[in-house]
């Protein structure tokens, strides 16, 4: 075959050569990545790279596929390929006919839109019309399909020496392919909106009478026959047929039937119709019921919604905890659309949420790398290749029953093809370093900040009370804003984890602040967390407290008066972020976004453990927006209080509204700048609130604070100071202020920190040194110190007879060895150095 015509590397034949003693001894080969393989790696891909339909040619491509990514699944115990054949047209269009010609994806743009495919009008959009990828592209049977999958597996198995499973999907939109079936044969079956009227199919649709016979229904198909049903038993016989080995739920099919928008089947963007839920979460469990009736065996991997868990229940009547109890479920990933709309927090509020309680320990983490459809690549050109959303995802975790940290255990690309069937190896070669570097680094304790988020109980009072949904709906949207505006927030426990945890390991969060919601009155955790403050723990609370009872009431010193809402004015006394302009002093607080109206003041004004930080004022009428309490009995124990105002709105579009941060001050803001009264100060230099702010997650590795952030504007300049002093970035010289290190950091950074200093002013740097000494693993300078203490963060298994200081000494290191001593334990465990001028070098 010619090489040159098929754009496949000229060097591919010479290269197998190079691979071969590779290929077969993969798994051989030990772990470099320190017990943190994953369980399987998902090339995702479309058809387009089998540009002709050719058996050698198609396995040439194949082996490309894995060449491609090989360093990186050679981390991987499993591989996986997952095929966009089509729309999933594909599937119920199958008549169990090897010969059948397979409708498949070889379109870019909509291809079903009134304008046939590469007709209209110069200046419709490729979302109002489709063009053909290629000129002639290849024609497909299903017997074609039947002998890719079955290459897939074998190709990939001589490359990576590891089993090769291959995945078909589903989609319920008009992308991809063309589908009679959809929009022609049976429009009955769509109902949501997210591309248009009517666009998407319901996953509890019912089909009417059809007498076209099917694989599974070669009779036709009988009047009324449910959605799920039908799904189910066409995939069984595809699936077997084809030799996949798993189907793929794609855009929130199975999650409702609004996957993007903010609005659902329960709220419309004016009022939640609670009597809905009930019949709207059967319906939704009647179609896994259904679909699982049909095909039971297969696992099912989904895409889920663009939200959280929360907001999902509460606007569309996605039930996750009932959709849970199918044990060979993959739930759903992070969401892709950050990289379109650059909104961190909500992605990293839905991806969370959905991991806070399980089916097993399998999660997925997904990142986009090219787009086979749209004309985008995102890591070429929606990410401009900044790996933001590969460290900030990549640093979340998720604390379980048994306070284990566990990782994500699967991780997808999306996909390693672009719209037009290429596969350039730039992408491969510059991603690999970074998702490996995340992974090396990726948690193994919970972050300074732990997010108790409450799976259980939101499942429960959406059903028992009528008036708690705004309350579950806006709960996620808050923290959304609050990451959004530098809230580090990564690391997550549910509610009933959290209580074993603490039971069985009562120090488990002791370097941490929890944050949660007001737990429900009589409730174990009620107790659960007044005992954690009253030993000694740190507990951030949000949210109203209308459901308080007096036991947490009282630990917060809290009483409900009458609830206020519109326009207040707001005043804090922690000081903001630096700017020319300041924040907005009003801000609107909406009760329907925002849980209800502010309702919220001290019970007892004159108590002295009791400091204000926040009131909001109306017509003379003041409400307390935030405070902190401290008793001397809590031994150290500290607990916070911020009401919170959501500070968005539904204006119409798909998503929440944020307030104009130039005319009305952001109230989650507040979540930020309570972190004060923790001794965490996040502060941020920038010319005025139109300038958003920046996306910071703080996580605990090896001992290590692994700090990743994305900032949309390079003009920002971040400040950093914690409990245990300022923290010195790897790498990076700060200018001191006030004893807050200061950096300007490009749009995406990832920086290990194990030096924290108490020192006002002054340039400091903190680099890495080579080891240079038999028995010494890691070695660091700290230049610029004047009359500093230093706290140094060794590996976590360094003991004190394993770690040296050297005060301004050099190589071979036999003078300037100083005395040092073990840190105090409430800031972890770490070395100090007191008193020092000059260069410490510090090695263990």
């Amino acid at each position: 075959m010619n090489l040159k015509t098929t754009r496949l590397p000229w060097f591919l034949g010479s290269f197998w050569l190079l691979l071969a003693p590779f290929s077969g001894s993969a798994q051989l080969q030990p772990s470099t990545l320190r017990g943190k393989n994953f369980n399987n790696i998902t090339l995702e891909a479309s058809l387009k790279p089998f540009k002709k339909n050719d058996k050698a040619y198609i396995r040439e491509v194949a082996k490309e596929m894995f060449v491609q990514w090989h360093s990186l699944l050679r981390h991987a115990d499993t591989v996986s390929v997952m095929l966009w054949t089509g729309d999933g047209s594909e599937i119920l269009e199958y008549k169990g006919d090897p010969k059948q010609r397979l409708e498949w994806a070889r379109y870019i743009g909509n291809p079903n839109t009134k304008h046939p495919v590469g007709s209209g009008p110069k200046e419709l959009s490729i979302h109002e019309r489709a063009y053909l990828y290629l000129e002639n592209p290849p024609e497909f049977t299903y017997g074609d399909l039947k002998f890719i999958v079955q290459t897939l597996k074998e190709e990939g198995r001589k490359v990576t020496g590891k089993p090769i499973r291959v995945g078909e999907t589903f989609d319920p939109g008009p992308e991809f392919a063309k589908s009679d079936f959809k929009y022609k044969l049976h429009p009955e079956i769509l109902g949501g909106s997210a591309m248009g009227h009517n666009t998407m199919v319901s996953c509890y649709a019912v089909l009417k009478a059809d007498k076209e016979s099917y694989a599974g229904f070669p009779n036709g198909i009988p009047d009324k026959t449910p959605f799920g049903t039908f799904l189910g038993r066409q995939s069984q016989r595809l699936l077997e047929d084809m030799g996949f080995d798993y189907i793929w739920l794609s855009n929130g099919f199975g999650f409702g039937v609004e996957g993007w928008s903010s609005t659902g089947a329960i709220f419309d963007g004016k009022g939640f119709d609670q009597p809905k839920l009930a019949a709207t979460k059967s319906k939704i469990s009647d179609f896994w019921k259904y679909f699982r009736a049909e095909c039971p065996d297969f696992q099912v991997q989904t895409r889920g919604t663009n939200l959280s868990t929360g907001a999902d229940l509460a606007r569309d009547g996605v039930d996750l905890k009932s959709i849970y109890q199918d044990k060979n479920i993959l739930p759903p990933p992070n969401s892709p659309w950050a990289a379109l709309d650059g909104d961190f927090g909500l992605e990293m509020v839905g991806y969370m949420s959905r991991m806070a309680e399980l089916p097993d320990e399998r999660y997925l983490f997904r990142y986009y790398t090219h787009d086979p459809w749209w004309i985008n690549s995102p890591w070429l050109d929606r990410y401009g290749r900044e790996p933001h959303d590969i460290y900030l995802p990549m640093s979340v975790s998720r604390i379980n029953a048994k306070g284990e940290v566990r990782l994500p255990t699967h991780l997808n690309f999306l996909s390693i093809d672009d719209s037009f069937g290429n596969m350039p190896t730039q992408v491969p070669d510059e991603v690999t370093p970074h998702i490996l570097k995340a992974r090396y680094d990726s948690p193994t304790a919970p972050g300074p900040l732990v997010w108790v988020y409450p799976f259980d109980e939101y499942h429960k009072w959406a059903y028992q009370h009528k008036d708690r949904l705004p309350e579950i709906y806006y709960g996620d949207w808050l923290i959304r804003q609050a990451i959004n505006n530098g809230f580090p927030l990564n690391t997550i426990v549910s509610t009933t984890s959290f209580q074993k945890v603490i039971q069985s390991e009562p120090q488990k969060f002791k370097e941490s602040v929890l944050v949660t919601i007001v737990p429900e009155a009589g409730s174990a955790l009620e107790q659960a967390l007044i005992s954690f403050v009253e030993n000694g723990g740190k507990l951030m609370v949000y949210g109203p407290a209308g459901h308080a009872g007096k036991a947490f009431l009282d630990l917060i010193n809290l009483k409900n008066v009458a609830p206020l809402e519109g326009e207040f004015d707001i005043t804090s006394i922690n000081s903001g972020d630096v700017m020319k302009t300041p924040y907005p002093s009003k801000i609107i607080h909406t009760a329907l976004f925002s849980g209800g109206g502010i309702s919220t003041q001290l019970a007892d004004s004159k108590d002295a453990s009791t400091k204000v930080l926040s009131k909001m004022t109306q017509n003379g009428q003041s409400r307390d927006a935030a405070w902190t309490r401290q008793k001397s009995d809590w031994k150290g124990g500290k607990v916070a209080y911020i009401r919170g105002t959501n500070s968005s709105k539904f204006t119409g579009g798909k998503l929440l509204t944020p307030d104009n941060p130039s005319k009305l001050f952001t109230g989650p803001l507040l979540l930020r700048y309570v972190l004060q009264e923790f001794g965490i100060d996040l502060g941020i230099s920038k010319e005025d609130p139109g300038i958003k702010n920046p996306v910071l997650t703080v996580s605990r590795s090896n001992n290590a604070f692994i700090f990743s952030g994305y900032n949309p504007n390079t003009t920002i300049v971040n400040h950093f100071k914690f409990p245990q002093g300022a923290p010195l970035l790897n790498g990076l010289d700060t200018k001191l202020d006030k004893g807050s290190s200061v950096y300007s950091l490009p749009t995406s950074w990832n920086r290990d920190s194990r030096v924290f200093i108490e020192q006002q002013e002054g340039i400091v740097s903190f680099k890495e040194l080579h080891s240079g000494e038999m028995g010494i693993s890691k070695r660091f300078r700290v230049s610029g110190l004047q009359n500093a203490t230093v706290r140094i963060y060794a590996d976590e298994h360094t003991t004190a007879k394993d770690f040296h200081a050297y005060l301004n000494a050099n190589y071979p290191w036999k003078e300037g060895k100083i005395a040092f001593k073990e840190g105090d334990a409430r800031f972890g465990k770490h070395f100090v150095v007191e008193g020092v001028t000059g260069s410490l070098v510090v090695s263990w």
